[in-house]
């Protein structure tokens, strides 16, 4: 039942990339290929909900291995599962949202030429995300890890014909290797240290080797074994510096960034860091740096959500900042509380981001949110399903980001790591900036005058896929069909209700027993947390006298008044703040691409064109390689030369030698 999870997707993808596409002949078309890639996740949806009962419900466990690929010196290389809690969990939402995006994708791609490729990729995806969270060793983690980025890259790409699109993807795809590099050097120190790639022997050899230091440097082992792991997170979970490639991946299709910003591919990070807990642990130095990145990605990727204009920019932006929250909660060791909101969010965060979709269909795929307004009246559904889902980010109590985002900012609060000062400052700042920027674009998009009809570029579709579907430069707006908006709905009732249901069990009581640990005597916060937190509706009701909701009702205040009351004075801001460079600033994204491009891009071709001209064409070509060959031709130059064909010289250079000869021996019977 296990193996039919990650391959019934993986089924509905072949079958759909094969026999559906020009490649196989299309034979099963586009009916086919969504018919089967929907009932390939629907069977892995449904065996997920089965394990996740027998799991939490029943007791039930599994850690086998599968197939044995090799062994090397007794290293076993193996595909093996791992059930417990945290992987139980993590299916459900993982095949849930995927179930989500496919029937959504019917309705959204339902006019695009690359119809059944779509559907064949995001099964892909959903395949290599199960593999990761099911996986017992590292190699078959890695194996997910790699899997998920490659169709990613895929994805991101997918109208291949559009320049922006393929360097958005290749920009993913190099960053990714970058964190990728730290990662598996983390995974090479686990091998060579412990012997294994297994979870659980790992963990049980921990204690042998948490004195060890690196040789060679004055470094402990754990510390940089498990900040080489979190390296690979930076990169696949969207921390700064590694960040600069989910903004940009926006010009892949909706569909995908409610797959790849949601429930998969960027909590992959969050997801391993809470799977290796005992390493970490081990590591005060390591939480402390994961802490002071997650703060920074909190804090100052949520304010660049407040200057952008492309719906879905905001959005992606907004998950660079939750994304930071899970990690600073990694960082004060309240493990439960990251995956709590990892879940949590990913219900939220794909309906924000399926309700971004589903205006961009109703604008005909513009979108620009400055063109937007007044949308609410024409697209009832779609308004109250996006304003549940703000609501859930901003946690306002009750909703189930409440839940989650305030049981961190309680965690940080009680953590006595140095660094948790500053994270403590990002929490409580980024409520306001995810409040101010998330009804910033719910009031312009939803609310205000309509502007719908003014927009210049209508007629400029940057998806060449999407026409504007026979409508006209000032056709008005229009609700999507059931097909697009039944996931919005379906996806609602979790972003409300999933955050009391779970509290309780997940962060105090035996959920997550077994699977998660936290050293008490030197963190904390956990049990700081279970003496504050003593129900949902008790929690909800004191959140309603503490800071952050207040901090989040100024931000949702602030954001009526600027943009739906005195828009002169968000303008006046911004003409302040181009005025003195802090504009700028922002919309260069703090120079981290700048850096990119200018420094690390462009010095790589620099040295590559040195070690090209120098190294290339001057030593190996020049000197070894033509060299050689010039050498001995030289050479073969002057013997020939001596070649004459006259006896007379042949018998010259005979007499000559002799007399060498003969001077020699004389000179040795001296």
């Amino acid at each position: 039942m296990l193996l039919a999870v990650p391959l019934a997707p993986l089924a509905g993808s072949a079958l759909a990339g094969i026999w559906g596409t020009a490649f196989g002949g299309n034979k099963i078309g586009r009916t086919g290929s969504s018919s089967l890639t929907i009932l390939g996740v629907l069977v892995a949806f449904i065996l997920s909900a089965i394990t996740f009962q027998a799991v939490v419900f029943d007791g039930a466990k599994f850690n086998e291995t599968i197939y044995t690929w090799m062994v090397v010196g007794g290293l076993k290389m193996e595909v093996g599962f791992l059930i417990d809690s945290i992987t139980a969990m993590m299916m459900c939402v993982v095949t849930f949202v995927s179930l989500m995006v496919h029937i959504y994708t019917m309705g959204y791609m339902e006019e695009d030429d690359g119809y059944n490729r779509f559907f064949s990729y995001i099964s892909l995806f959903t395949f290599s995300m199960l593999m990761l969270v099911m996986a017992n060793n590292l190699l078959q983690l890695f194996f997910g890890w790699e899997a998920v980025g490659l169709v990613s890259y895929l994805l991101i790409g997918f109208y291949y014909k559009k320049s922006t699109a393929i360097f958005a993807n290749m920009k993913a795809f190099l960053v990714n290797r970058v964190g990728d590099f730290g990662f598996i050097l983390g995974i090479g120190l686990i091998a060579a240290y412990t012997g294994t790639l297994n979870y659980s022997e790992i963990f049980a050899k921990l204690p042998e080797i948490q004195n060890t230091q690196l040789p060679g440097t004055g470094w402990m082992l754990v510390t940089v074994t498990a900040i080489c792991l979190f390296v690979g997170a930076m990169g696949k979970s969207a921390q700064f510096p590694l960040h600069a490639w989910l903004p940009d991946s926006m010009e892949g299709p909706t569909p995908i960034s409610a797959l790849i910003h949601a429930a998969t591919m960027v909590t992959a990070g969050i997801f391993m860091v809470s799977r290796m807990s005992p390493l970490y642990e081990l590591s005060d130095t390591a939480l402390n740096f994961i802490l002071v990145i997650g703060s920074i990605t909190a804090l100052f990727m949520g304010i660049l959500g407040i200057i952008q204009n492309d719906i879905k920019r905001v959005i992606a932006y907004s998950t660079l900042s939750q994304l930071g929250y899970m990690t600073i909660a990694l960082g004060v060791s309240a493990y439960s509380v990251s995956v709590f909101h990892l879940m949590t969010h990913a219900f939220f965060k794909a309906l924000l981001f399926l309700g971004a979709g589903s205006v961009i269909m109703g604008m005909h795929h513009n979108q620009d949110i400055r063109w937007m307004g007044g949308v609410r009246k024409y697209m009832p559904i779609t308004w109250i399903t996006f304003l549940l889902g703000n609501l859930a980010l901003i946690g306002t109590p009750f909703f189930s980001g409440f839940y989650s985002k305030d049981a961190i900012i309680e965690a940080v609060h009680a953590s006595n790591l140095p660094a948790a000062g500053f994270a403590n400052f990002a929490v409580l700042a980024g409520v306001f900036i995810t409040a101010f920027y998330s009804f910033r674009l719910y009031f312009i998009v939803f609310h205000g005058k309509e502007r719908y009809d003014q927009n210049p570029d209508a007629h400029h579709d940057d998806h060449h896929a999407h026409d504007d579907h026979g409508h006209g430069h000032d056709a008005k707006p229009h609700e999507s069909p059931l097909v697009v908006t039944g996931p919005l709905m379906l996806l609602a009732i979790p972003s409300v209700v999933i955050g009391a249901i779970a509290l309780m069990p997940m962060l105090f009581g035996d959920f997550f027993k077994g699977v998660i640990y936290v050293d008490g005597s030197k963190h904390g916060a956990m049990a700081e947390l279970a003496e504050k937190i003593h129900g949902w509706v008790p929690m909800a009701l004191h959140g309603f006298t503490a800071a952050p909701f207040w901090l989040a009702l100024a931000g949702v205040v602030v954001s009526y008044v600027f943009y739906m009351v005195k828009p002169e004075i968000p303008a006046a801001i911004m003409a302040f703040s181009k005025k003195i460079g802090l504009y700028q600033v922002l919309e260069g994204k703090y120079g981290v691409d700048w850096v990119y491009e200018n420094i690390f891009a462009r010095g790589a071709r620099v040295f590559g064109t040195v070690f090209w001209k120098v190294g290339d064409q001057a030593i190996i070509d020049g000197a070894v390689v033509n060299g050689s060959w010039k050498l001995m031709a030289k050479f073969g130059q002057w013997v020939r030369g001596l070649q004459s064909g006259y006896l007379y010289h042949y018998a010259l250079v005979m007499l000559l030698g002799i007399v060498a000869l003969m001077t020699y021996f004389v000179w040795l019977n001296k």
